[in-house]
């Protein structure tokens, strides 16, 4: 990774070409194909850290998956750029699938969790800290890192129900367009995605996958 370190402008110009050549090499079609079409059944909202970058871990090519990135992957009522988003993956591309997907180890969810002051980010993960406050009793038996990594994965969670609460998916729903919502995590220590289990395509699904999710860390020990 540090031989992108202090890379000027026309050295990254000249990557981006030998990147296209590669691609062109491989495939001559490539690029016609993909200005041709956009047809992705996937919608994945992750986090803006470089290290999880979606269409690579997937395995995805360009074109095979829709993208929205911010800050702990938050999805809320007043970010009009997500939700615009959103509808335009469900409404005119026709997804099948939401991904929301944070990672472990991620630097919001932990200036969140810790009341770290790290800027004008601090307002935008005021969202997390309130994640924080509606589910504190499952963060109880763990300390450190492992409580960051439990945030992120209860952020997930409740990403995934401002995701099915928004009125996009529930027209969606409500007209019998097939829609499913997912979420996951990824390792960014060993490149790895988990599910945690609250997978659903209809408003009847959430609260029982929730409450299964949630109970399930009030069992474990630390």
């Amino acid at each position: 990774m540090d031989k992108t370190k202090g890379l000027t402008a026309e050295e990254l110009f000249s990557r981006n070409r030998n990147w296209a050549a590669s691609m062109v090499a491989e495939d001559p079609n490539f690029f016609k194909a993909l200005s041709e079409q956009q047809a992705p059944e996937y919608l994945w909202i992750g986090c803006s850290d470089s290290r999880v970058p979606a269409n690579e871990l997937l395995g995805m090519a360009p074109g095979e998956l829709f993208v929205h990135r911010n800050i702990a992957n938050v999805v809320v009522h007043s970010d009009l750029n997500c939700l615009s988003v959103l509808q335009f993956a469900i409404d005119v591309l026709k997804v099948k699938h939401v991904i929301i997907c944070g990672h472990y180890g991620c630097s919001g969810v932990h200036a969140a969790l810790n009341n770290l002051r790290v800027g004008l980010a601090d307002n935008w993960l005021g969202h997390v800290r309130d994640v924080r406050e509606k589910h504190g009793k499952y963060l109880g038996n763990v300390s450190g890192r492992a409580a960051t990594n439990r945030m992120v994965e209860l952020n997930v969670a409740e990403q995934v129900i401002n995701v099915a609460q928004t009125t996009i998916v529930r027209d969606a729903w409500d007209r019998g367009q097939p829609l499913t919502i997912h979420s996951w995590v990824y390792g960014v220590h060993d490149g790895l995605l988990r599910d945690l289990g609250i997978t659903v395509s209809s408003q009847e699904e959430i609260a029982p996958k929730l409450e299964r999710v949630l109970s399930g860390y009030l069992e474990q020990g630390e």
